[in-house]
């Protein structure tokens, strides 16, 4: 697992140290300990929660460093985290930057402030809250995998977003039917960021959001 890492990482730009592949690797061991109890994830081993979830975070962690060079203070909040498995890992690889992991269920709250402790993680926090009903930030950047359809997701995410702050949405495909609320919310698309996680041929994409002003 450590190898697939560090070759993954490497692939999109990412360098790796030692000690944070032994973090990754430490939240996969929590993540399993805990994953039939809290309902974590669905995978039959270790591995596929490295090449699933965790690679999946790495692709995040590039972009960010794509767009922002220097990640110093940069904060970021991952809506909808779940198990963390994006905020997380984007944490462990971006040291510098404070990361905001935004979920409504307390369980899966207390699961991530019993990780965070674990792995003496300091820059990162858990905000237990339901996204639309608090505005939380505005953050540098936010991310978001898995929550539901993007037209329903993009304007719980833009009033958390600073001006010329960057959101980053996992999609399976490209279907573009968001322009006029992307220009209603003050938001311009990029070009999205396409790749493959390990041992899999299907195109994946993360979808690449400014916001240009407010609205």
């Amino acid at each position: 697992m450590q190898k697939k890492l560090l070759d993954f990482a490497a692939e999109h730009g990412l360098k790796l140290s030692a000690k944070m592949i032994s973090s990754l690797l430490q939240y996969v061991e929590l993540v399993w300990q805990k994953k039939d109890m809290l309902n974590l994830t669905s995978v039959s081993n270790k591995d596929e929660i490295v090449t699933r979830h965790i690679c999946d975070g790495l692709i995040a962690a590039a972009v960010l460093l794509r767009e922002n060079k220097d990640t110093t203070d940069f904060t970021v909040a991952d809506m909808g985290t779940g198990a963390g498995y994006i905020g997380l890992t984007v944490a462990i690889a971006l040291p510098n930057l404070q990361m905001t992991l935004i979920d409504s269920l307390e369980r899966r709250c207390a699961f991530l402030n019993w990780v965070i402790m674990k792995l003496a993680l300091t820059n990162i926090k858990v905000a237990c809250v339901r996204i639309g009903q608090h505005l939380i930030g505005p953050f540098d950047a936010v991310t978001e995998r898995a929550m539901g359809q993007l037209d329903d997701i993009l304007p719980l995410v833009a009033p958390s977003l600073k001006e010329e702050g960057i959101f980053l949405a996992y999609q399976s495909t490209l279907e573009n039917g968001e322009k006029q609320l992307l220009s209603q919310l003050c938001l311009q698309e990029k070009m999205p960021y396409k790749y493959h996680l390990p041992n899999e041929q299907k195109d994946r994409f993360l979808r690449i959001f400014s916001k240009y002003g407010y609205c």
